[in-house]
């Protein structure tokens, strides 16, 4: 039988005996059925994956008076707009300077961040041109996913473009449940093999529907020997969705407790400029990024650069999370109306003037 050679137990009924082989020959009926359909499905899907390449400049390690290297970065994404809207992670493309998408049919063409939302992990490119042909991925409907569901997972792992990983769901994470890293979203745990350059990219489930973005891993050695993340469907929805949506073009840490009074600040909390993207919100306001590397226990920072100590009426907080305060801080205000920075520079509080329209560049 297929190769198979049954052998009965001592004393083991015949009709046992024939009840599983039964069993055993649905289930490998079933398990290729099941390869068979996620063959099917990745090789209608897989072209809608894309590469993400990014450049930005950093500060040159021990470099004097400030200098800056260029820097290459690499993530994964997926097409799911005629009009050329891309999804990725925020991580891959916060600071980008310079983005490029590259296609399966080696096509590259250049993109610009629409929007991006750090705390989610999530962010929006739009293509200069959308290439002929091109293959458009389908939002699914995270909510019907199950825990146990076949999944699977295609991107850049190391660079090496449009590789599939197969596996479950192995868990679904609530926003801020502990346990997930640093993303505030609803997240899918997977057991799907994730490495560097996967991030930002599709995870699918067996119609083809992309039901997450790829996010982070937790593992001790770096590989993907641990848990994989990816932010469901969703809240990829909702980012879409929502008219506000903007990418500030740069990473912020939250100064409080002892590291904002070692530091001197003028209140218990502020927000410390790491990087910036030069062709950014944060650039046009004139906001200055840190260039000095520093060590404080287990967290390295980029020192110097400006601390945001208040936007508009809302002053920075111990705790609380700035990023979505912000955001619908400015929902709530005339788009026209004046508003002042408070910033902490060189020592000195200083004002940046604005208007919330030139914080949030509306998502087209």
């Amino acid at each position: 039988m297929n190769g198979l050679t049954w052998i009965a137990a001592p004393g083991l009924p015949a009709a046992r005996l024939c009840r599983y082989a039964l069993a055993m020959v649905l289930l490998l009926a079933a398990l290729g059925a099941r390869a068979g359909e996620l063959a099917q499905a990745f090789k209608r899907v897989s072209a809608s994956v894309v590469v993400v390449l990014t450049e930005q400049t950093l500060p040159a390690a021990d470099a004097a008076g400030g200098a800056r290297l260029s820097a290459q970065g690499l993530g994964s994404g997926v097409l799911v707009s005629a009009g050329g809207v891309v999804m990725t992670a925020a991580h891959v493309v916060q600071c980008a300077e310079r983005v490029v998408v590259s296609f399966a049919d080696g096509q590259s063409v250049p993109a610009q961040v629409l929007a991006s939302d750090p705390v989610s992990d999530l962010a929006v490119l739009k293509l200069a041109r959308v290439p002929a042909g091109a293959v458009v991925a389908r939002l699914g409907d995270s909510d019907q996913v199950d825990v146990a569901d076949q999944v699977f997972v295609v991107g850049a792992p190391f660079g090496v473009s449009r590789t599939l990983t197969v596996g479950h769901v192995s868990a679904r994470r609530e926003p801020g449940e502990p346990g997930a890293g640093l993303v505030d979203a609803e997240l899918f745990q997977t057991d799907a093999a994730i490495n560097h350059g996967n991030s930002g990219g599709p995870m699918f489930n067996l119609k083809g529907e992309v039901i997450g973005i790829v996010s982070h891993m937790l593992s001790e050695s770096g590989g993907s020997d641990g848990i994989g993340f990816a932010v469901t469907s969703k809240e990829v929805r909702q980012l879409l969705d929502d008219p506000f949506a903007f990418w500030s073009g740069m990473r912020t840490y939250p100064l409080q407790g002892s590291l904002a009074a070692a530091l001197n600040l003028p209140q218990p909390a502020g927000l410390l400029l790491l990087q910036r993207a030069e062709n950014s919100v944060a650039a046009r306001l004139g906001l200055r990024a840190g260039a000095l590397p520093a060590r404080f226990g287990e967290t390295e920072l980029l020192l110097g650069g400006d601390v945001i100590l208040a936007v508009g009426e809302l002053r920075i907080e111990p705790g609380m999370d700035a990023y979505r305060r912000i955001q619908n801080y400015l929902r709530r205000i005339d788009p026209a109306a004046p508003l002042v920075l408070s910033i902490l520079r060189d020592g000195q509080v200083i004002a940046l003037g604005a208007t919330p329209g030139e914080l949030v560049r509306i998502a087209p």
